[in-house]
């Protein structure tokens, strides 16, 4: 079982995903002449540009509940598994893959706001809500939907709390099945409670997370100030095959940098347009800055904040693709969050493991929490008037169950797992949003129209989309 899933993984995450990750992200650059460069302090701002209806939750709202799902396992293990099997060189191209993702993340977060509907009154949208009204291809818009369903409900959370478990694991020496009934019976509480309160809660926890997680970056950063440009250097030499210790292993350094970084910042996957389109705003433009914003917010910080404690204090290890360790600087020790673990622990004695394996609960959560979002919008949309309540508690049910079965896996298995739904959804969503640019395009040079010429922010559908009653769009 475990060898097939390898082999499905290896197969969807051939090269050609990886140059449609990186392609589409440019093409996407380049036809709206790079928004993430020239609008992003307006991309900041508009972080607090509106206000939760009842139809609909606040721009930050949905910054947060994108970000707690970017925000996550591969902001740690994830840079973590990239040095491991690309070497340091794989940061670059995580780094890489976010500018010109931001691209991507425009343009769908765009078309997720164009074409949303109010089901249930509420706000929903996606993937399969442009596909379906934007390219009449309803087939095509099930199929995404039944995908991202089980990615999100069955695979991808296995990641977040197998992580979660090794991690607590590592730090104070509790069972695994302990964490995972922990953390499965805390997602039950917030799932249960409906989609106010998912996005309520990423509100609350998202900012406190991510600032506590930089500012122990910072003082890890702070001890060996001194090496940062000797590291850079590696990080950009190793990224074009530099170097003898990693010059053999460009090409894992590019697959290994593209990958995890398209599974933490989601740029292109189709899961963050979800939590875009249940924004209330005034331009769907404005939603497509603020989740590009959040792609840099999540590699460009807290990614990067990672790489360089480990990099920085030697904490990691490097093997080729045969197996054959080509680095070999914390013995024995599995990959993933035992690497930032021993960062940290190597400049905070005794504190370290600890405060990574809470850094790691509160990120792996809310992204939990996301996928289940993610799900619920999918359900949603393949179910329209007809969603019951039971639909949803059976779905809730199984998301619990799934949780608390993914922390005792290998940890192997779990990434396996997540892969193949990120790939999967990446294919799907990508080509989607290659064919359906054109709204998204013009979408862009209206606001910044209305922008150059100071009139108040409004937006007209094109003809084919029904404008949503109410204040804002």
């Amino acid at each position: 079982m475990e060898s097939a899933i390898n082999t499905l993984n290896g197969l969807i995450w051939s090269p050609a995903l990886i140059y449609l990750c990186l392609g589409a992200g440019l093409y996407f650059s380049i036809r709206t002449r790079f928004p993430q460069v020239r609008h992003f302090v307006r991309s900041a701002r508009l972080l607090f540009s509106s206000s939760a209806s009842d139809r609909g939750v606040s721009s930050f709202q949905a910054f947060a509940l994108a970000v707690s799902g970017r925000v996550g396992t591969g902001n740690i293990a994830g840079v973590a598994t990239a040095i491991a099997f690309g070497g340091p060189g794989a940061i670059f191209w995580m780094w890489v893959i976010a500018f010109v993702g931001a691209g991507s993340a425009f343009v769908e977060a765009t078309l997720a706001q164009i074409y949303k509907e109010e089901i249930n009154g509420q706000f929903r949208g996606g993937p399969a809500y442009y596909i379906e009204r934007g390219l009449k291809l309803k087939w095509y818009a099930v199929l995404f939907a039944a995908v991202t369903l089980i990615a999100s409900g069955l695979f991808m959370p296995n990641v977040q709390a197998n992580s979660i478990s090794a991690a607590m694991e590592t730090a104070f020496d509790l069972p695994r099945w302990v964490t995972g009934a922990g953390v499965a019976g805390l997602i039950a509480v917030i799932i249960f409670g409906g989609t106010k309160r998912i996005s309520a809660t990423a509100q609350l926890v998202v900012p406190f997370m991510a600032i506590g997680y930089m500012l122990i970056a910072l003082i890890v950063l702070a001890t060996h100030i001194a090496e940062v440009p000797a590291v850079f250097a590696l990080i950009v030499k190793s990224a074009f095959g530099g170097g003898a210790a990693f010059g053999g292993i460009v090409g894992q350094a590019v697959a290994w940098g593209v990958k995890r970084g398209v599974y933490s910042n989601e740029a292109g996957q189709g899961t963050a347009p979800m939590a875009a389109a249940a924004a209330e705003v005034k331009h769907p433009a404005e939603q497509g800055l603020v989740q590009a914003f959040s792609v840099y917010f999540d590699t460009w910080f807290i990614c990067s904040a990672t790489a360089f404690m480990i990099l920085l204090t030697g904490s990691y290890n490097v093997v080729d693709s045969a197996g054959a360790v080509l680095r070999e600087g914390v013995p024995g020790l599995e990959v993933g969050p035992a690497y930032t673990q021993a960062a940290v622990d190597s400049v905070l004695p005794g504190f370290g493991k600890g405060f990574v394996a809470i850094a790691l609960f509160f990120f792996a959560f809310t992204t939990i929490m996301a996928y289940y979002y993610y799900a619920e919008t999918c359900l949603a949309y393949l179910k329209k008037q007809a969603t019951q309540l039971w639909m949803l508690n059976v779905l809730r049910a199984v998301f619990v169950v799934v949780v608390y079965y993914g922390s005792s896996h290998t940890a192997e298995m779990a990434w396996a797992l997540g892969d193949i739904g990120v790939g999967l959804m990446a294919w799907l969503n990508l080509i989607a949003i290659l064919l359906l640019a054109r709204p998204a395009i013009d979408c862009l040079r209206d606001y910044e129209r209305q922008i150059k010429t100071g009139q108040p922010i409004t937006y007209t559908p094109p003809s084919n989309v029904k404008k949503n009653d109410g204040a804002g769009w």
